[in-house]
């Protein structure tokens, strides 16, 4: 097994997940590509793609869908990691809403 995190599997989504942007309702992840199509080995192509908890749906750049699994989809137990990045940096000494 490659330690290549942008080859496309089910575990490189998930690590990296651990540290992808989360903006807008998606996180970002890039992996590689052939003519824009997910490949399963190292090519010379990245491309972005937009993983949707709400629905575990994983888009291409133009927002087609081309992945989905349960395991992504927060409607059936999936916890979005930056969730848990948000808790672990949170500091009650430094909360703007405090009075």
């Amino acid at each position: 097994m490659s330690d290549d995190v942008f080859i496309f599997s089910e575990q490189n989504l998930h690590a990296q997940l651990k540290t992808a942007p989360f903006s807008m309702g998606f996180y970002t992840v890039k992996f590689y590509t052939v003519d824009g199509l997910l490949s399963k080995t190292k090519t010379d192509e990245v491309s972005d793609f937009y993983l949707y908890p709400s629905g575990g749906t994983l888009r291409d750049s133009t927002f087609n869908l081309v992945f989905y699994d349960s395991q992504f989809d927060t409607y059936r137990g999936f916890q979005p990691p930056h969730l848990t990045r948000s808790l672990l940096s949170f500091d009650p000494n430094n909360d703007p809403l405090k009075p």
